[in-house]
């Protein structure tokens, strides 16, 4: 389930990237009751990607700013409270480590949800169906 952190070069210290990584994974388990589930756990993933400056936008005008992308299976991110409270959390881990420069209205989100049986765990593709299995047994 990868969770992509996209940022404007400079929006972020860079010794605070994995920091930030780190903090939305954990609260992306935490939020779906994952902690520490040894299936999920690793199969949480993620990237940042670093864009120079002029090279983001919004109303196709450069702006400096995060992004926030989840890629999940439906089963996740399914419930309102849960996406208010994840992306919530997401957003303030960013202003936060930003030191307070990165203001919240330039961190934007989005939850895409992939098809069923399209996830590959262990070089096998799974259902939503045997990825509750996999969770329930982690």
């Amino acid at each position: 389930m990868p969770i992509v952190l996209t940022l404007t070069e400079g929006v972020l210290p860079e010794d605070k990237e994995a920091i930030a990584i780190e903090r939305i994974v954990q609260s992306f388990l935490r939020h779906h009751g994952l902690t520490g589930n040894s299936v999920m756990t690793p199969n949480v993933t993620s990237h940042v990607n670093v864009l120079p400056k002029g090279k983001t936008y919004a109303g196709g005008t450069p702006v400096e700013g995060a992004w926030i992308e989840t890629r999940t299976p439906s089963f996740a991110l399914a419930e309102r409270a849960v996406q208010i409270a994840f992306f919530g959390e997401a957003t303030e881990i960013l202003h936060e480590l930003s030191g307070g420069m990165l203001p919240k209205d330039r961190i934007w989100s989005e939850g895409l949800h992939a098809v069923d049986g399209t996830w590959n765990l262990g070089g096998t593709a799974r259902s939503n169906a045997e990825l509750g299995e996999a969770a329930a047994a982690g």
